[in-house]
């Protein structure tokens, strides 16, 4: 995932979160890396100027209000927002880690005893969810970010209350991304109910198992007409035999011979015990499976993970890749094996009529020279590479930030590498 400095136009600050770069971009507007006065890393999504009107403030406190109402382990925290600012902003709990898609596109495809461990964590933060009245209505591997206290679930923007009078979208507007919707959801019924994340997690578990969808088309009204086609079977070839009843259950057309969430967290339990492990075992070997790897990076090594489904890249110019920020490699160390990047998982809000080629990204501002994250408190000890007054005191500047341990060493790295490859 690339990473740049912020830009000139870019805040300094959103409420009370100190902003230390910008780590995504999407189509509504940027995510930032930002700090609490406590020291607390966030991801902070902010609507571009250019889309704030009535209606998008309407939604982003609607997603505001829900987030207000999610809690749990498995889900990423809220931290703080402001739907009325010029510039509306969401300050989320900052998950360490790649997502599923990166990390199965890099990594390649997890066993069948993690992919139900997976099974397992995720059914259960959803049942939570579901408890509360809410559907998540856009669970994907891009939205499960894999860190270093285990699976989260992010991106709760088009969750909906479970009523059918609640509804987000025009009665002809389908929401969500294609590839991991329900037949129902993709042929607009509504009121939708549980059983749509219900086959959205079979399909990110399908995904976990082989790397590859239910449905895959070169179009998002292909994969429509897939999904919704009943005399079309899922694909799960590739898929581990003892997952297969599992995935061929969450995967129904219908949704009411789609297993609960109960059941799925039963059927997970089941597969691993089958491979000689207690539940509590898989969950740890999951994590130290998956936590904070990267290409070229150490398996402690760590990882900047956006907040926002579909980001594009920023701007041309001078870009840096997570594995920018690693440590320098000595000289006589074998060369790392070059891995692709992979796409980011689109997130698509479609109609069911039919759709042209996916628009290009954008180009954005070219990144200018960041401004120096290395600051901390007044008197505090002298800090490597910032040079000291006579009196060897750390030389005092004219805004002083506040920054914890992790997000110090994020930001100092991101400098340097960005200083090394700037053409001036």
């Amino acid at each position: 995932m690339q990473t740049t400095p912020l830009t000139p136009e870019d805040p300094r600050s959103l409420g009370d979160f100190e902003l230390l770069g910008r780590i995504g971009q999407g189509g509504m507007g940027q995510v930032f890396l930002g700090e609490s006065p406590g020291g607390e890393p966030a991801a902070l999504k902010v609507i571009k100027p250019s889309v704030v009107d009535s209606v998008s403030r309407q939604r982003f406190a609607q997603e505001i209000e829900v987030l207000k109402t999610i809690w749990g382990p498995r889900t990423a925290a809220f931290l703080g927002a402001d739907a009325e600012a010029e510039q509306p902003w969401l300050a989320t709990e900052y998950v360490d880690g790649l997502d599923l898609a990166r990390y199965v596109k890099t990594h390649g495809p997890l066993s069948a005893p993690l992919t139900a461990a997976l099974g397992a964590v995720v059914a259960e933060a959803l049942a939570g969810v579901h408890t509360q009245g809410l559907l998540h209505r856009d669970l994907k591997p891009a939205n499960v970010l894999l860190g270093p206290n285990g699976p989260k679930i992010i991106d709760f923007g088009l969750a909906a209350f479970t009523e059918s009078h609640v509804s987000l979208t025009a009665s002809h507007q389908i929401v969500g991304t294609p590839i991991c919707m329900a037949p129902e959801q993709a042929a607009g019924v509504k009121p939708l109910t549980a059983a749509v994340d219900v086959y959205a997690l079979g399909a990110l578990l399908l995904f976990a198992a082989t790397g590859h969808y239910p449905h895959e088309a070169a179009t998002p009204y292909m994969v429509f007409h897939l999904v919704t086609d009943p005399d079309t079977a899922p694909d799960l070839s590739g898929a581990p035999d003892d997952l297969v009843p599992l995935l061929t259950g969450m995967l129904a057309q219908g949704p009411e011979d789609r297993p609960s969430l109960t059941d799925v967290v039963r059927q997970c339990r089941s597969v691993i015990e089958a491979h000689g492990m207690k539940i509590a075992q898989a969950r740890r070997r999951l994590t130290a499976h998956t936590a904070g790897r990267r290409p070229g990076a150490p398996s402690s090594g760590q990882s900047t993970t956006v907040l926002w489904p579909a980001p594009v890249s920023d701007a041309p110019g001078t870009e840096l890749t997570p594995a920018d920020l690693d440590p320098p490699v000595p000289p006589d160390a074998p060369a790392p094996v070059p891995s692709e990047t992979p796409a980011p998982s689109p997130t698509v809000i479609e109609t069911l009529a039919p759709v042209g080629p996916a628009v290009p990204d954008s180009p954005g501002p070219a990144p200018s020279a960041p401004r120096d994250p290395s600051g901390g408190s007044r008197g505090e000890k002298p800090v490597p590479g910032r040079p000291l007054a006579p009196s060897g005191r750390p030389t005092e500047r004219a805004h002083t930030l506040r920054h914890s341990v992790q997000a110090r060493r994020t930001a100092e790295r991101l400098r340097s590498v960005y200083a090394a490859k700037a053409p001036f």
